[in-house]
């Protein structure tokens, strides 16, 4: 054999030869041996802490610092025209603070403050304290103040406001026990002058609702039937009824 056909075997042999290995040799490539005992690059730097966890917005500790002096601290309200909140639902809760912030609650001597106290509120903070009013617990508004009874029951309002909640079917949507759900609220155990103040307020059309309902419900009411109404309503849970 020549010398220039042994040359050329050579040079097939080790191209074949090097083609049987390759894949092996290209599989290692990125990540060869000499490099894995290297350190990272990003150790180069020294390495920063973890970014510490956001800590948790306590509302029930919100609820007591800014609502508990007018609401109550479990909910039962001991000043006049102020709810108690004890037993609301969330639904219920957030969205009146909504329409507070959003300045559409002008219906009662209140809402300017409470708009004002709402108004830098973010969803967020919407969504806490209404979760930590629905927490407020509703046994409270049976239990009595101490030195600061519950009004005493007068049995023929009592009766006629309850005529009246059974003729205008007001369990249908408040529940049978007045107690409320979802976005209706609770009425059993309300203030009573609360009460008179808001249903005079759906009447007249200064307060909104969801739905043109509770217009439509008390529509035609005199006077004395809503002060009986709210007799009754606040009356309700306090009293066992």
């Amino acid at each position: 054999m020549s010398l220039r056909r042994r040359v050329k075997l050579w040079q097939w042999t080790a191209l074949l030869s090097f083609i049987a290995i390759a894949p092996g040799a290209w599989a290692e490539a990125p990540a060869p041996k000499a490099q894995a005992s290297k350190p990272p690059a990003a150790s180069k730097t020294t390495p920063q802490p973890a970014a510490a966890p956001k800590t948790a917005i306590d509302y029930a500790e919100r609820y007591a610092a800014n609502c508990a002096a007018c609401h109550g601290s479990e909910g039962r309200s001991e000043l006049p025209l102020v709810p108690s909140l004890a037993g609301q639902h969330s639904f219920y809760a957030i969205t009146q603070l909504f329409l507070f912030r959003d300045g559409r609650r002008n219906d009662h001597p209140a809402s300017a403050a409470m708009s004002a106290l709402a108004k830098g509120m973010s969803d967020a903070d919407l969504r806490g304290y209404s979760d930590a009013i629905a927490r407020l617990p509703a046994e409270a508004l049976a239990t009595a103040a101490q030195g600061q009874p519950s009004p005493p029951r007068d049995a023929a309002r009592f009766e006629r406001g309850r005529q009246l909640v059974a003729g205008h079917r007001c369990s249908s949507c408040h529940g049978a026990d007045l107690a409320g759900g979802g976005q209706v609220p609770r009425l059993g155990g309300q203030r009573e002058d609360y009460l008179l103040i808001a249903m005079k307020g759906f009447q007249s059309g200064a307060r909104l609702g969801y739905t043109p309902a509770m217009n439509e419900a008390l529509s035609g009411l005199k006077a004395e039937d809503l002060e009986d109404l709210a007799h009754y309503l606040a009356q309700g849970l306090s009293n066992g009824q």
